[in-house]
């Protein structure tokens, strides 16, 4: 008797090929909607917070080019020659004598809400004040809508 030593590779039974099913699918997408639920609120958490850790250094370097354009002037600008006075030479009094020939900063940086710092100047709380009323744009609030004001840095 002869054996026949010849074998087939076993053939497979089941899916092949076939992709995900639906279920599958649906399973993923709700692991996915449930780290999004878990992760998103720390990441706009820390969105918020870096916002306004730019503002304060905005200010901060807002106050730079003021305290610059003091000495070289005597004087802060106006409220009326606005922050605009750190980029060119402004106009009205108090007048600017000694400006310094390419201004003291490039360009005036917006919140990063997109709004333009205020300016007043002499102000309430100092000599000027600069304020960024928050997410919101509109004075007070809390949270991210709360005003940032150079007097309190």
């Amino acid at each position: 008797m002869k054996l026949n030593t010849k074998t087939s590779a076993p053939h497979r039974h089941g899916r092949k090929n076939r992709g995900f099913t639906l279920i599958e699918v649906l399973v993923v997408m709700a692991i996915l909607a449930l780290i999004f639920g878990m992760v998103a609120p720390q990441l706009f958490g820390k969105k918020d917070g870096a916002d306004r850790n730019k503002t304060k250094l905005d200010i901060a370097a807002l106050e730079n080019a003021l305290q610059i354009y003091r000495l070289d002037n005597y004087n802060y600008p106006s409220t009326e020659q606005t922050l605009q006075a750190l980029v060119s030479k402004p106009n009205g009094y108090p007048e600017p004598k000694n400006y310094s020939t390419g201004g003291y900063i490039q360009k005036l940086p917006k919140d990063p809400w997109g709004n333009e710092y205020v300016f007043q100047s002499p102000g309430e709380h100092g000599e000027y004040d600069i304020i960024s009323y928050g997410a919101d744009g509109r004075p007070g609030g809390e949270g991210n809508n709360a005003d940032i004001n150079s007097w309190e840095l």
